[in-house]
């Protein structure tokens, strides 16, 4: 190949349950910012998102696995309620993101 070629490797990766996908990328963004937040309605507005697009898909997600990967909560009186990961939700996204490092090292070793 000559040196006047200009190319960049891309990957795209997501994880899946018995052929289903589960998340991707975007999805780990919203997990992220829902763990950074501790609100989903804050989540969605980070990433240019709606709430009820974020809210469908972790709906989608916890349908797939048939456990839930966010905890709501509300708040009394004045407001105050939010969101959290659950365990698995973490453990969701950590594999996510344990995956994308070993391949971004892939990549970058192919250079």
């Amino acid at each position: 190949m000559s040196n006047q070629t200009k190319y960049k490797l891309s990957f795209k990766i997501w994880l899946e349950h018995r052929g289903k996908p589960l998340i991707g990328k975007g999805g780990a963004q919203i997990l992220e910012q829902i763990e950074k937040e501790r609100s989903i309605s804050r989540a969605a507005k980070n990433l240019g998102m709606s709430y009820r697009y974020v809210w469908s898909y972790i709906k989608k997600v916890e349908r797939t696995l048939g456990s839930p990967i966010v905890k709501t909560y509300k708040g009394g009186r004045r407001g105050g309620g939010g969101a959290k990961l659950t365990n698995f939700g973490k453990e969701l996204l950590e594999e996510y993101r344990r995956v994308e490092c070993l391949l971004n090292k892939a990549l970058a070793e192919t250079k």
